[in-house]
């Protein structure tokens, strides 16, 4: 399994929206990154400026949303649902996109899953549980009919 470190994910998107803004080839995942940047207009900028954002820590204490988990977090989502890993995400996903009306909303209630799962897992020093993620997608889908 490919881990990143946090340079190198950071690179992946000042490199895929410099590439963009150049007409330049992008890879596949880069297409999947680059979906996510237009998704997100308002990271732009800091993309623009990878001398002053690359070693930038983000403080959730000192209410600093880290744009670069963000995005992180929708390419992690899209590939899932590109495979269905893990199975029954696309169902879910598709369930949450038809209750919301909105595809981007649908993935930040998948996203607020994905972290609760990943927090978890951190906590107990565990490997990643589907039936948390699961879970928690479910009570999404139960509040949001």
């Amino acid at each position: 399994m490919f881990k990143p470190s946090r340079e190198q994910a950071r690179q992946l998107f000042f490199g895929t929206w410099r590439k963009y803004r150049q007409h330049e080839i992008l890879s596949g995942i880069e297409t999947i990154v680059l979906e996510v940047i237009l998704l997100h207009p308002e990271y732009q900028g800091i993309l623009d400026d990878a001398d002053r954002y690359l070693d930038k820590d983000y403080s959730p204490e000192m209410g600093d949303t880290n744009p670069f988990l963000h995005m992180s977090m929708h390419v992690a989502i899209k590939e899932q649902l590109s495979i269905n890993q893990p199975i029954g995400i696309c169902e879910r996903f598709a369930r949450l996109q038809n209750n919301t009306g909105s595809e981007h909303i649908a993935a930040h209630q998948v996203m607020e899953c994905l972290a609760e799962m990943m927090w978890q897992a951190q906590r107990n020093q565990t490997a990643p549980d589907a039936a948390i993620y699961f879970d928690c997608l479910d009570k999404q889908l139960s509040s949001t009919n």
